[in-house]
């Protein structure tokens, strides 16, 4: 997600002045079903859009976490666009896509025939109730901008209680999500300032979920309670519009290392700028071994 510079130092000092926080605002839908907004959301994420430096970072940091994994749940898969792009660099690892809304599965099973990819499968489910799953039967858990979507911060400790029940011990994790500004203005300033490249039912969506973001102390209380010491929680710097919640990184080999920046390189010079603005929010905010070059 686009993080301007110079154009984000009033919100940027709002954000360290202000005492307040702002009410969480849950999503109006919690499960997307309207076949029309989930074609219009599957299509936006998957053309070249502002979208594109997102799924590149959190597809290099994932894949640092992941390395070993045999089987790796997604909790929130949505259209898998993130999951697909995650599992083409990780083809030796066995995927598995999560979700509630048999629209967005269909998608991701098309979106997976139409690439060609075969170590992903998917299934319907609740993430805050995995009962497909049996205690400590996966390698991974990954999650990528899909836990606002829960109705409350109950949920959010349900789902931290059936990570910690389904994952191996020295499980890997990567999960990344919003997390709630302290004003309004801030919200409607990062979720429209790409109203000139992306279209608004993007926009809108984007507003709906920083409304709907939990608190980065929210994250820090669930991974120390459920997760113990071998989570790391890191956020944009001082301003957590962006937080993830992290495994360390394992080694990448070479030619993974080598088809992602080749990946970033192709991007469109303005996704690139994109890209680099959130690597340089990351590492300020304490996320270290960036494998971009």
């Amino acid at each position: 997600m686009n993080l301007p510079r110079i154009s984000l130092l009033p919100t940027f000092l709002r954000e360290l002045l202000s005492d307040q926080t702002l009410p969480r605002e849950p999503e109006p839908d919690a499960i997307m079903e309207d076949v029309d907004q989930v074609a219009a959301f599957s299509e936006t994420g998957r053309a070249e859009s502002t979208l594109a430096a997102s799924y590149l970072f959190h597809t290099a940091r994932a894949s640092q976490a992941l390395q070993g994994c045999k089987r790796v749940v997604d909790l929130g898969c949505g259209p898998a666009t993130q999951l697909i792009q995650i599992a083409t660099i990780n083809p030796e690892i066995e995927f598995v896509g999560v979700d509630m809304s048999q629209e967005m599965l269909r998608h991701a099973r098309t979106h997976a025939d139409e690439a060609g990819v075969r170590n992903v499968s998917f299934m319907t489910g609740d993430i805050t109730k995995l009962d497909a799953f049996e205690p400590q039967s996966v390698d991974g858990v990954i999650s990528t901008v899909s836990l606002h979507h829960l109705p409350t911060a109950g949920h959010l400790e349900g789902c931290f209680r059936e990570i910690q029940r389904i994952l191996k011990p020295g499980g890997a994790l990567y999960l990344a999500d919003f997390g709630r500004l302290k004003s309004l203005k801030s919200v409607i300033f990062f979720a429209y300032m790409n109203r000139d490249r992306d279209p608004h039912q993007l926009l809108l969506d984007y507003e709906r979920s920083l409304r709907a973001a939990f608190l980065l102390s929210d994250f820090q209380r669930l991974a120390k309670g459920f997760l113990g010491g071998a989570v790391n929680v890191f956020s944009t710097f001082k301003v957590p519009l962006l937080i993830v919640l992290k495994t360390p990184d394992k080694d990448l080999p070479a030619e993974k290392i080598a088809i992602l920046n080749r990946m970033r390189d192709g991007l469109n010079p303005r996704f690139k700028y994109d890209l680099d603005d959130m690597r340089t929010f990351f590492k300020l905010g304490g996320l270290k071994n960036d494998v971009f070059h």
